[in-house]
């Protein structure tokens, strides 16, 4: 996949700054477009207040949110300016309750880019949700964990290889990244190689990628073996399939995808 438009959910420089950021590489290094979107809608705040307090506070309260977007808007330009990189940026404010929603949107572009859901009161009504977008849009995310800070992109990539189709997905969706990898791994959790693999490894091969294999037994959520190894080799991406199980099984009884992109310490791609 040849990276040439990419969607930045960015939600304000203090709490998402780093995913922005981390676009901006990724536009740099593949010459591409960069869309910023606020994505936003009534937040917590605002339905406990509607019924309950005067007109003239909620047109205050309105204003107060109105100008915090225009804050938002004017510092992605800001960012992208510094960055070099304002001839080929844009910005969308999207009203999820008026217009398109964000992974209707994302699924104009060739990758979207943001950070971990915020759950705070202030922010939840603006923050993306990651795990969401690639559900719901078709399309690859990249998540950038907060306060995540790099010279460049990553070198050494860890792929969640489990041989079922999201994870094939992720392989296919990442491949042009993958191949500009100094190094890549393979991360099989359990005592065997998932079926086809040595098919996997020879494609890779022939893409000019140097892969290999590691097999780790399964001990305690899927989740921490996921992230200890990409730790413990030094992996600076983690390259993984979105949602295999329904998404009903997923919010009952959690799921990897949430576990892994709450948790991490760098970049995460997923695709669904």
């Amino acid at each position: 996949m040849t990276l040439k438009s990419i969607l930045s959910a960015y939600s304000g420089d203090a709490s998402k700054g780093s995913g922005l950021r981390h676009a901006l590489r990724l536009a740099k290094h593949h010459d591409a477009w960069v869309t910023g979107v606020l994505r936003h809608s009534q937040s917590d705040l605002e339905r406990t207040l509607r019924g309950t307090v005067p007109k003239s506070f909620l047109k205050t309260f309105f204003e107060a949110e109105a100008a915090r977007f225009v804050e938002i808007a004017d510092r992605f330009k800001e960012i992208t300016k510094e960055a070099g990189h304002s001839d080929k940026s844009d910005f969308v404010d999207l009203d999820a309750e008026k217009g398109l929603s964000l992974s209707e949107i994302a699924r104009s572009f060739d990758l979207i880019v943001t950070g971990v859901h915020s759950h705070r009161e202030n922010e939840a009504h603006m923050s993306a949700n990651p795990d969401l977008i690639a559900l719901r849009s078709g399309r690859p995310v990249l998540v950038v964990p907060d306060g995540y800070e790099a010279d460049g992109l990553a070198e050494h990539a860890l792929v969640a290889w489990d041989g079922k189709r999201a994870s094939a997905r992720a392989i296919g969706d990442s491949m042009t990244g993958l191949e500009d990898k100094a190094r890549v791994t393979l991360l099989t959790i359990g005592s065997q190689q998932a079926p086809g693999t040595e098919y996997l490894l020879r494609n890779l091969e022939r893409h000019g990628i140097d892969a290999n294999l590691v097999l780790k037994p399964r001990q305690g959520p899927i989740a921490d073996t996921i992230l200890s190894t990409a730790e413990d080799l030094s992996a600076q991406l983690v390259v993984m399939g979105a949602f295999e199980h329904s998404k009903f099984s997923h919010d009952v009884f959690g799921g990897v995808t949430t576990d892994v992109i709450e948790q991490t310490k760098v970049p995460v791609f997923l695709s669904h």
